[in-house]
């Protein structure tokens, strides 16, 4: 147990709050909109501003990287202790568009606190989770009444997370001397709800595509031709038909091979949640659920891997009818992926299946899109204890686990630098992330906040991995 003084924290924290917030809101006020041209200017400001920041917190080197896109912060502190762990915090600074005719309450990006929570765009999604490190690791140290945190600490926060991360892979690959770390904290995910605390432990991969099926030339007549050539958009049925077998199971072969198979015990922990699947529906506007035979809701969308039918068209689609043999047919599919499996083996994969069921006279083309790794944090690793007991200790309750059925750039930091990922957020479903009225629950940021100023204390003291070594700042 880390020694880090609970009292002597959450004094520090609620005597420093009011300032804290203030300068959170200082933040939030700028427009970092990464998706949107007219702000870059907006997302540098943002990058600038974080950095500056940063360097008053204490960390010796802040740094602003430039990239082809949006620019990324790096910040980077040293532990007294050449044997302390490596700690990598992951976040972003850019943004979703918002303006006060999506629906807003109040003007997304002048904040405003009511209720104990404070409204404005990026309150949770992510700028509020990146700072509360910021008041973290002062706290940590002032009840340490250390010089420097326990742990060799550095952030990456990225300026495109909002806009498909282009060049967040490349950024990392050139920079992974520097960013080299024993494990890498990303502070942009969630918990359960407001009652019960939790950490993720993995979040899904993705490989999406565009097939193109062409047949004839040009749209031709279905009576004269119909029945005596292929159908690009009949190619296109059979083969959202043939996706998923009787079982909802993805038929392409080898799609399952060596994927990450659920153990009795991570079942259990899914099963302790308090899961409503009528409330979970209402909030997906579906009305019935369904997926693989024999796995629970929770565990089709968290765990295991899935293939969607994301689009589907061809031929005439105006009023009326046009007997037509169409010339082309789309499909748009996307297929989620859980740990063991690899983005680029699943293309090939479904690259051949096609091949193999497309008939003679239909060319056909594939386009894939960039892919992203699953990621998973064994629920032994010593960091994730450490993750756990520190919320324990913020949050006064057990903790329990989720997965996040999405995917993010966090598992490009665990393919290029070789750590494992683990995940720390305090925003609750209600927070409405890409939502008008976007908020965080300042109860809650404060936990972030306290939970960080005891995690360091209680890495440093319950993990010695063997490839820690002091960094040299600057």
């Amino acid at each position: 147990m880390s020694q880090t003084p609970d009292s002597a924290v959450r004094a520090y924290i609620d005597t420093h709050r009011a300032a804290f917030l203030d300068d959170l809101a200082e933040w939030l006020r700028i427009p970092s909109v990464s998706a949107q041209p007219e702000h870059a200017d907006d997302v540098e400001r943002s990058a600038r501003w974080l950095a500056s920041a940063l360097a008053e917190t204490g960390f010796p080197v802040t740094e602003v990287w430039p990239t082809p896109g949006a620019p990324a912060v790096f910040a980077e502190w040293p532990s007294e202790d050449p044997d302390a762990p490596v700690v990598l915090v992951y976040g972003h600074h850019d943004v979703q568009p918002a303006a006060l005719a999506d629906g807003w309450h109040t003007e997304p990006f002048e904040p405003v606190v009511k209720d104990d929570r404070m409204y404005g765009r990026g309150a949770a999604d992510d700028k509020g989770q990146v700072f509360f490190h910021t008041l973290g690791v002062r706290a940590h140290l002032a009840a340490t009444g250390a010089a420097a945190p326990a742990v060799h600490l550095k952030l990456l926060i990225e300026g495109e997370e909002e806009s498909g991360s282009t060049n967040f892979r490349a950024l990392v690959e050139a920079e992974a001397a520097r960013l080299a770390a024993d494990v890498v904290i990303v502070s942009d995910t969630g918990m359960w709800s407001e009652n019960t605390p939790t950490v993720c432990t993995g979040m899904r991969g993705i490989a999406d595509c565009e097939i193109e099926l062409n047949g004839p030339d040009q749209d031709i007549h279905s009576g004269a031709f119909g029945g005596a050539v292929p159908n690009p958009a009949t190619v296109a049925a059979r083969l959202v038909a043939a996706l998923h077998d009787a079982d909802e199971r993805v038929t392409v072969p080898g799609f399952y091979d060596n994927i990450a198979v659920l153990t009795d015990a991570e079942r259990a922990l899914i099963a302790e949640l308090p899961f409503d699947e009528a409330e979970w529906l209402r909030t997906a506007k579906s009305h019935a659920a369904s997926g693989e035979a024999g796995y629970s809701t929770l565990e089709r969308v968290w765990a295991r891997p899935t293939a969607e039918v994301n689009g589907i068209g061809g031929g005439y689609q105006g009023p009326g009818g046009k007997t037509i043999v169409p010339a082309s047919a789309q499909l748009k599919l996307s297929f989620r992926l859980v740990s063991g499996q690899d983005p680029y083996e699943v293309q090939k994969a479904v690259t051949d299946w096609v091949a193999a069921r497309v008939p003679d006279g239909i060319r056909h083309s594939i386009v894939w899109g960039a892919p992203t790794r699953p990621c998973l944090t064994p629920l032994d690793h010593p960091a994730l204890r450490s993750v756990v007991r520190a919320m324990g200790r913020a949050f006064g309750e057990k903790i329990r686990f989720t997965r996040e059925g999405g995917s993010g750039p966090a598992a490009d930091l665990q393919d290029v630098l070789g750590a494992p990922v683990l995940f720390l957020g305090i925003s609750v479903p209600s927070d409405g992330w890409h939502s008008p009225n976007e908020k965080v629950e300042l109860d809650l940021l404060l936990k972030g906040v306290e939970t960080t100023a005891y995690l360091w204390s209680d890495l440093a003291e319950n993990w010695k991995p063997a490839s820690a070594s002091a960094p040299t700042a600057g």
